[in-house]
């Protein structure tokens, strides 16, 4: 089971060059037919997010490094487990 990052946690992932600010979760890309889940969404660091084109969706599994890890409180810990309820919701409306 995935334990989700916190917002504002930095990473490396295996497809990008420079590291990443994680700013959402559980995003949903729709395309024409289908749709597809992934865990982040993330901008580079240092720079922010310049724009939405170059934002980056990625999931869990592709992390290879935690630089930092964003502010956690009471709250995050509540919300982490409504998104984990979520993942395993859409996956199985999904399969």
């Amino acid at each position: 089971m995935i334990k989700y990052l916190p917002i504002g946690s930095i990473v490396k992932i295996k497809a990008a060059n420079k590291p990443l600010m994680i700013y959402g979760r559980l995003q949903i890309r729709k395309k024409l037919d289908s749709e597809e889940m992934y865990d982040y969404i993330a901008c580079t660091y240092p720079e922010g997010s310049l724009s939405p084109e170059k934002a980056v969706l990625f999931n869990h599994d592709q992390i290879i490094k935690l630089i930092f890890l964003g502010y956690q409180d009471d709250k995050e810990f509540t919300f982490k487990e409504l998104l984990e309820k979520e993942k395993k919701k859409y996956l199985n409306q999904n399969k």
